[in-house]
């Protein structure tokens, strides 16, 4: 009797939220969540073993720069973290460097809902009150392999100058109560928001059985693989 095909496909997500540019602002740090759609669940994260001899020869859906290959443990990964409080580095750059780790994996049975990861920076303000200096949101890369994203930040924005002066002087500025509606779009239109500093993240993305699904991400040898990801619009 044939082995019946699977139902689901994955999306093993790892990497960190590398550093930020906030050049006004010293003393952040970072807090994370995922948003998804109502087909997606978490499910056991991602455990390492020995790369076998095909996937060093990049024949695979291994990660040859990581050296290991991923596979199943019950373990569970984290949806959700608040890394430590970074201050700017001492170079010309001036960036707020965290490495803060992402590790997740997550199941589902249709693309629709793809998981977008929402970002929210703060730090104190003269009077020493912890208030948000970012928010920011973009999509897991759809396809397997590295990716370094720079998201640009943004703030909420008082109506008035009286607002915005007593919001400052009371130390409560204004901010989302659920950070997750930063990836909606639903009620965006009527909010007044400010571009503020930018944060870089690294994605290391594997799948599994998303082709045996029918979904095609990339060519069959590179599936998984860690390097580069083709620019849009050239030849393959």
């Amino acid at each position: 009797m044939a082995a019946a095909g699977p139902s689901v496909f994955l999306l093993m997500v790892n990497g960190q939220v590398e550093s930020a540019q906030f050049p006004e602002y010293d003393d952040l740090y970072c807090k994370y969540c995922f948003v998804y759609g109502q087909d997606w669940a978490p499910t056991a994260m991602v455990k390492e073993t020995a790369l076998p001899p095909a996937a060093q020869r990049g024949e695979g859906h291994g990660s040859p720069e990581l050296g290991h290959w991923p596979s199943l443990s019950s373990s569970q990964g984290l949806e959700e973290g608040i890394s430590q409080i970074t201050s700017k580095s001492q170079d010309a750059r001036r960036a707020l460097v965290w490495n803060f780790p992402i590790d997740v994996t997550f199941k589902s049975t249709n693309p629709y809902g793809w998981p977008q990861i929402v970002l929210s920076v703060y730090g104190p303000d003269v009077f020493g009150n912890d208030v948000v200096r970012g928010y920011g949101a973009v999509h897991v890369p759809f396809s397997p392999g590295r990716h370094k994203k720079t998201i640009p930040m943004f703030v909420p924005e008082s109506v008035s100058k009286l607002q915005k002066f007593t919001s400052w002087f009371m130390g409560r500025r204004p901010e989302y109560t659920d950070p997750k509606v930063v990836a909606q779009g639903e009620g965006r239109e009527v909010t007044r928001v400010r571009s503020q500093g930018f944060v870089t993240l690294l994605f290391n993305v594997v799948t599994k059985d998303m082709r045996k699904l029918g979904y095609d991400t990339g060519p069959p040898d590179t599936q998984g693989v860690s390097g580069p990801s083709t620019p849009q619009g050239l030849p393959r």
